[in-house]
């Protein structure tokens, strides 16, 4: 297993969570516990978690090298678009010491 992780600063990082884990898990088995300020995120092709730090939204994906690309885009890209007034950007980086992906907003608020 290869492992990713992301540190989204943000003010806001519960709701952040809180939304994203919501709208995953209409696809995945997806939990947010509120009072420990953490999720998990569990995908047919690896795990992933969620941790609201004091101020930032923590990020981790848990999976096959060969869909380090693919999860880190689906839970980036979502979370971007959430997070589009605030212009989040997600910066993934891997435990191998390699650069991981990065979504960033566009610019637009929805």
């Amino acid at each position: 297993m290869s492992r990713s992780e992301a540190r989204v600063p943000t003010d806001r990082p519960h709701r952040y969570a809180k939304q994203l884990a919501a709208h995953l898990g209409r696809r995945i088995e997806a939990t947010w516990d509120e009072d420990k300020g953490e999720g998990l995120l569990t995908f047919p092709q690896g795990s992933g978690t969620l941790t609201a730090a004091e101020d930032a939204l923590l990020l981790t994906i848990d999976t096959e090298a060969d869909e380090l690309d693919r999860l880190e885009d689906v839970v980036g890209r979502h979370l971007v678009r959430f997070g589009a007034r605030d212009e989040l950007v997600v910066v993934w980086r891997r435990d191998t010491g390699e650069p991981g992906s990065t979504q960033r907003g566009t610019g637009e608020h929805a």
